[in-house]
């Protein structure tokens, strides 16, 4: 194998390795302990409610906007993920599945790992990478929240009021309008937010593990195999094409096409089960898509890197 390649396959492995390492150990932590299910029910909320928040808004608030070049990559990442979604309801005739089951299992074919997303780019490019991440964040959560709100109950109210009131989106909100006005960061609060952020990466990434299951897709194999294939290589191959097509800078081409080649978020287990969709079905394709993108996102890195 050439020097070059040598390099490159490292340079994959230590990016990676450190976040798929403490998936591995919320696995082995959440197996051999005994610290019951309310403690891992608390510690999902601190993440969701304070830490994950203080760092989309301390990333976001950092980040200089400049639509012109940030508008571009934010249009790639939206027009990938309205793909991703048209994609998973033209594949709804053709495969044959229990009702709610494809409704359940659509979402798991656009949303996107914000915990992965977020620790993979600091990991990848420091300050600049981890807010150019946040931005697609904070834009792409209301998009794949309301398609997945609609596919699985057009008649289910109150969606607006949930999207007014998720921490994610006012923090990120919050964050772009701290940067739009130019404020300064103080610097007690940016050293407060810093670490707030910080352990919201490696805690996250623990509570990913911590929820793998890999039951519940006796009945559903080819839905399950499609909807991971719109989601791994569908999804960020648009995002590739199109991130071509608008000529893209190749650091925000990178950021954009691994935001898409993540894994689904955890949290659509919660909603497929609140909802009267098939909850096990959903927590299948979230553990066996996490555990397939340790082989597709060393792929779309290489992809990138050439």
């Amino acid at each position: 194998m050439p020097f070059t390649n040598i390099h490159h396959f490292m340079y994959i492995v230590n990016l990676l390795l450190p976040d798929f390492t403490l998936i591995l150990i919320g696995v082995i932590l959440r197996r051999l302990s005994n610290w019951g299910s309310d403690f891992w029910t608390g510690a999902e909320k601190l993440v969701y409610f304070l830490l994950f928040p203080a760092l989309l808004f301390y990333s976001t608030a950092r980040t200089p906007l400049r639509f012109d070049t940030s508008g571009k990559m934010l249009a790639v990442g939206l027009l990938a993920l309205l793909g991703a979604i048209v994609l998973t309801w033209l594949g709804k005739p053709w495969i044959k599945a229990a009702p709610m089951d494809y409704e359940s299992g659509m979402q798991t074919g656009y949303r996107f790992n914000s915990y992965m997303a977020l620790a993979l780019a600091a990991r990848l490019g420091g300050e600049e990478a981890t807010g150019m991440m946040a931005l697609l964040i904070g834009f792409g959560v209301p998009l794949c929240n309301l398609a997945a709100v609609h596919a699985l109950a057009h008649k289910n109210g109150g969606l607006f009021k949930e999207l007014a009131r998720n921490p994610l989106l006012i923090a990120t909100a919050c964050g772009l309008l701290y940067s739009l006005l130019g404020l300064p960061m103080p610097e007690v609060a940016g050293a407060v937010l810093s670490r707030l952020g910080s352990a919201a990466l490696a805690l996250g990434l623990l509570l990913v593990g911590a929820g793998l299951h890999l039951t519940g897709v006796q009945r559903a194999k080819a839905l399950s195999a499609y909807l991971l294939a719109v989601k791994l290589l569908a999804l960020p191959t648009l995002a590739f094409l199109i991130g071509q097509w608008f000529r893209l800078a190749p650091a925000q081409l990178q950021i954009v096409v691994l935001f898409c080649a993540l894994p689904t978020a955890s949290s659509s287990y919660i909603l497929a089960a609140r909802m009267g969709g098939n909850g096990p079905l959903v927590a299948f394709l979230i553990s066996a898509g996490t555990m397939l993108s340790a082989l597709t996102l060393p792929f779309w890195l290489w992809m990138l890197q050439h």
